[in-house]
């Protein structure tokens, strides 16, 4: 295992998330602990040395159970780094793979809806269903038109899962796409590239860890 250090916009980002490239798929991954494994061996503020870059803990994701994900910091910079193993999707709950599985099945269904009544499996209603199955689908193909147009070994294919699953003959393709475009995650949005998306509206801010939402207001 190793580690492609892409640094992510602008040092005033304090949140910044690098490629830890590695095999593993999610299940392996946490029953090996593969994040005890991951180095990174220089501050990407300060390549050079100079700074105080240590190593921060970990930070958990939701899906599946007991993953984590491990951190570094620069005191001098400010800046959080965190590397993210090449299974898991960016920002957004599971892995590549399950993505990818969703949007196929959006793709060669018959309509939406049959397609969000198969990927979604827990008791929600349709309509939470079809906006959880439209997200995917506005986050990936996208970028599949992106890569297409600045790969050239994609020029010529379709901006579909299923289009490049034949063009690159592999059955997971989001995993081989982030592999391809491993000098460009840093300007590529999740869930496959590490690019930070502000929220609507815009904003100068950090990029810190999710909270969850604030309390309600008391009211008077």
């Amino acid at each position: 295992m190793h580690v492609t250090a892409a640094l992510v916009r602008h040092a005033k980002y304090r949140l910044v998330q690098l490629r830890f490239v590695t095999a593993l798929g999610v299940a392996e991954y946490v029953r090996v602990q593969a994040w005890h494994e991951a180095t990174l061996p220089h501050c990407p503020l300060h390549p050079t040395g100079g700074c105080s870059f240590r190593r921060n803990g970990t930070y958990g994701r939701v899906d599946p159970p007991g993953t984590r994900v491990p951190r570094w910091y620069c005191p001098e910079g400010h800046c959080t780094f965190s590397l993210l193993a090449d299974c898991f999707a960016a920002r957004l709950p599971g892995s590549l793979t399950e993505l990818e599985q969703v949007v196929v099945e959006a793709e060669q269904a018959a309509s939406l809806e049959a397609a969000a009544n198969r990927v979604r499996t827990d008791d929600i209603a349709l309509p939470g269903a079809l906006r959880w199955t439209r997200r995917r689908l506005r986050q990936v193909h996208p970028i599949l038109e992106i890569l297409i147009a600045l790969i050239p070994q994609l020029w010529g294919c379709q901006p579909t899962i299923s289009a490049l699953r034949r063009w690159l003959q592999c059955d997971n393709v989001l995993p081989q796409l982030r592999e391809l475009a491993g000098a460009y995650l840093h300007r590529l949005p999740p869930p496959l590239g590490f690019a930070c998306v502000w929220p609507r509206g815009g904003a100068d801010g950090p990029i810190q860890h999710d909270k969850g939402p604030d309390p309600p207001l008391a009211m008077s």
